[in-house]
């Protein structure tokens, strides 16, 4: 193995463990005048060329869109950059490859495979509650390392969890944990609307709130009122989970969990179902719920720091 491809792995390593999305951009054929030669390879973030060589200033900034395009919908493509106007669109040869006009006036042509490389997808489950405490002992197992958000929480608790945040306030969590996890609010009726805050403030893929129809009603009016984003609250999907009749608290994380998967298989491009039903952002939608995912449960006020009423009930079943 070559110094260069031992340096790039110690790059791209580095990269991974920074939890930083980047593509492995490799030139597969060039034409004359170019810069690189085929075998030639570039680590590429959003920001740009991180280590390597893939030629020149002029087809940079299409490798860069490329990249920026791949990083967010996680597909592989082949990328051409050539000099003449007839090859610019996305028609490529027999469709196979995005075809962009070369941005400045070498005659020459490159063709670059973009792979890009994403950090494993993340779920943060806030709360101290038995059905966090079960979406931290089963999220693992089906891939996804989890980092635990609440007050006070207690490590050992939580022995699954890769990362065991001690505290619930939105500056401080959204510094810890990067954007675009994935997020179930599991708080069930202590500091409901602080675990709320803290989720909205990490700008996350999807949020999850365990809890009744109705009692999810309330706290968006209350977050709302606080004028929190409307767009951002109305989004978050309450009642959580998949209607499987789910009782026990390892239930609920395994309904819970069914929806998640969804959404990361979507998001990685997967075939497959919604990941869930679109949020309910209307009395209609909430009307479409099974009777069984509606509690009659009273609304515990976070002022009278009670934690015992109001356990949320999944879509899939009962409160606990």
């Amino acid at each position: 193995m070559s110094d260069a491809t031992t340096d790039l792995f110690a790059a791209a390593r580095r990269l991974q463990e920074q939890g930083e999305p980047f593509a492995l951009v490799s030139v597969v054929r060039t034409e004359a005048p170019t810069s690189a030669r085929p075998g030639d390879k570039a680590l590429v973030t959003a920001q740009g060329i991180v280590h390597g060589w893939i030629g020149g200033g002029c087809a940079q900034p299409a490798v860069l869109h490329g990249v920026r395009e791949a990083l967010n919908d996680g597909h592989a493509r082949l990328l051409r950059i050539a000099p003449d106007a007839e090859a610019a669109g996305e028609s490529g040869r027999g469709g196979h490859a995005i075809e962009i006009q070369m941005s400045c006036h070498s005659a020459g042509t490159i063709e670059l495979f973009i792979d890009p490389i994403l950090p494993p997808m993340r779920l943060v489950v806030i709360g101290d509650s038995p059905v966090a405490l079960a979406l931290a002992g089963l999220a693992p197992r089906i891939g996804l390392p989890v980092t635990v958000v609440a007050r006070g929480a207690d490590a050992e608790r939580f022995a699954e969890a890769s990362e065991v945040i001690d505290t619930d306030e939105p500056e401080a969590v959204s510094k810890r944990i990067a954007p675009g996890s994935l997020v179930v609010v599991a708080t069930q009726g202590r500091r409901d609307l602080q675990g709320l805050r803290a989720a909205l403030a990490l700008r996350a893929l999807k949020i999850w709130l365990v809890a009744s129809t109705r009692k999810a009603r309330a706290l968006r009016d209350s977050l709302i009122a606080a004028h929190q984003d409307p767009r951002a609250v109305n989004d978050i999907v309450a009642p959580a989970g998949q209607p499987i009749g789910a009782q026990t608290p390892e239930e609920i994380a395994l309904s819970v969990l069914a929806s998640v998967v969804a959404a990361r298989r979507a998001r990685r491009g997967a075939a497959g179902p919604a990941a869930d039903t679109p949020p309910p952002r209307a009395a209609e939608a909430r009307a479409a719920l099974p009777s069984s995912a509606v509690s009659t449960e009273p609304v515990a006020s976070e002022a009278s720091g009670s934690g015992h009423c109001c356990h949320g009930a999944s879509a899939g079943g009962r409160g606990k």
